[in-house]
C-alpha cells in the first residue's frame, strides 16, 4: 500500500513551487491517511454528501423554467470545476486541492439562488443568527451539519478556499496569504458579524485563489446563454465593446478569458488579468446584473418568495420549541443530527441550516403543505 500511496502523489513532484502539496493539508481533527492524497480524499467527501446531491434541484439564476437546458446549481459546479482545473493544470498547480474546493463552494447556497439568499439574510439578522451568506454556510453545513450534525473534517485549505470563493467580488488581482487554523476559525466566525470581514476574505492557496476567479468565469457567459435562451435579451443587445474581446457565445468567452488568465499568471505567485480583459469584465459583470439579474425574479415573485421564507421559518421554529416530533424538520432533519448539533444549536439556527439546505421544490412542497395546515 505504501508504494501505491507514493504512486498517487507522484505528480506532485511536477508541481510549481507555489503549488500546495498535500503533505501542507491541516484538519481541524487530526486523523489517519489513507492510499487518498488529503485533497482528494475531501473530493470524495464532498461529492458523496447529501448536500451535494441536493445541487440538481437548486436554481442558478432562473427559478420554476420548463426549460431543460436552463443552468441549475450543478451545472455552474461543474464548470467551475473544469474551468478552474484547466487553469490549475497550465500553472502546474493542485488539481485535486482546485477540484475539491470548486465542487463544494456552492453547496450552502439556498432554494431560488440569490433572491433565496437575500431573504434567507433577512431572516438570520431578525432572529439574532447574525448575516446570511451562501460562501458561509457551505463552510458550516461541512464542517457542522454534513454527516449527522458531526461534519466531514475537510481540510482547512478546502473549507478555506470555499469561504473565500465568492465571485461577486471581482479583483485584477488574486493574492493568497498565510493562515493558521485559529487565523481561518476567527475569519469564519467573523463573517456572521462583520460585514468587511465578508468584502475582504482572501484564499490561502493559490488554488483558492484560481477557483475563485473560476466562480466568475463559470457563470458571466453561460448565464448570458440562458438569458437568450428564455428571450430575457437578444444577442444584439451585448455591447458591441464586450463582443469584440471576449465573444457572444460561451464557449468563447471563457476560453478567452481563461488564456488571458492562464498567460499573466504563468510563473507568478498570484493569479491575475490583463488589465483590459479586467476592464471588460467589469462591464459585462455589471451588464448581466442590468440585463439579467435584476430581471430575472419580478417585484412579484420575489414577494411570494419571501412571504414563504418567512411562513417557512416562523412555523418550523414554533415546531421546534412545540417538540412536534412527528413533523418533517424532526423525521428528516433532527432526528438524523448528533446529540451535539441538536443540544449547542439554537433553534433559529437550526431552521436556517435546513431550510438553506431545501432543494427548490422540497421548499415549495413543504410551504403548500404546511400552508394548507395552517
Amino acid at each position: 500500500m505504501e508504494d501505491i500511496k507514493k504512486q498517487l502523489l507522484k505528480k506532485e513532484e511536477y508541481l510549481s513551487k507555489y503549488a500546495c502539496r498535500s503533505s501542507d493539508s491541516i484538519r481541524l481533527i487530526e486523523e489517519e491517511s489513507d492510499i487518498r492524497p488529503s485533497f482528494f480524499r475531501d473530493i470524495d467527501r464532498i461529492i458523496y454528501s447529501l448536500s451535494y446531491t441536493r445541487y440538481i434541484d437548486k436554481t442558478q439564476v432562473f427559478s420554476n423554467s420548463d426549460n431543460d437546458h436552463i443552468s441549475k446549481r450543478i451545472t455552474h459546479v461543474q464548470m467551475v470545476s473544469k474551468i478552474a482545473r484547466t487553469i490549475g493544470r497550465c500553472l502546474s498547480l493542485n488539481e485535486d486541492l482546485i477540484e475539491a474546493i470548486a465542487l463544494g463552494h456552492d453547496i450552502g447556497h439556498v432554494p431560488f439562488g440569490h433572491v433565496g439568499e437575500s431573504i434567507l439574510n433577512e431572516i438570520s439578522i431578525n432572529a439574532g443568527e447574525g448575516y446570511f451568506n451562501h460562501n458561509v454556510q457551505s463552510v458550516r453545513n461541512l464542517m457542522n451539519v454534513e454527516n449527522y450534525g458531526k461534519g466531514m473534517n475537510l481540510s482547512l485549505q478546502v473549507l478555506d478556499g470555499i469561504l473565500c470563493h465568492n465571485g461577486e467580488f471581482l479583483s485584477g488581482e488574486y493574492r493568497p496569504i498565510n493562515k493558521t487554523k485559529e487565523s481561518f476559525l476567527k475569519e469564519y466566525n467573523s463573517c456572521y458579524h462583520n460585514l468587511e470581514t465578508l468584502k475582504h476574505l482572501h484564499p490561502m492557496t493559490l488554488e483558492g485563489c484560481v477557483v475563485r476567479i473560476s466562480d466568475i468565469v463559470g457563470y458571466i457567459g453561460r448565464d448570458l446563454e440562458d438569458a437568450m435562451r428564455l428571450g430575457v435579451l437578444k444577442k444584439e443587445d451585448l455591447p458591441e465593446e464586450i463582443v469584440e474581446v471576449i465573444g457572444s457565445r460561451n464557449k468563447d468567452i471563457i476560453n478567452n478569458i481563461v488564456l488571458d488568465i492562464i498567460e499573466n499568471s504563468y510563473g507568478k505567485d498570484y493569479i491575475c488579468l490583463s488589465d483590459k480583459m479586467y476592464d471588460i469584465l467589469l462591464k459585462m459583470k455589471k451588464f448581466n446584473y442590468t440585463y439579467i439579474y435584476d430581471k430575472a425574479t419580478s417585484l412579484k415573485q420575489r414577494d411570494e418568495y419571501k412571504e414563504m421564507f418567512n411562513f417557512l421559518f416562523i412555523n418550523l421554529l414554533k415546531q421546534i420549541e412545540e417538540k412536534c416530533e412527528n413533523e418533517k424538520i424532526f423525521t428528516v432533519f433532527l432526528n438524523y443530527k448528533s446529540d451535539d448539533y441538536n443540544k449547542n444549536t439554537t433553534g433559529a439556527r437550526k431552521v436556517i441550516d435546513y431550510i438553506a439546505g431545501m432543494t427548490d421544490d422540497y421548499f415549495v412542497m413543504e410551504y403548500n403543505r404546511l400552508k394548507k395546515e395552517a
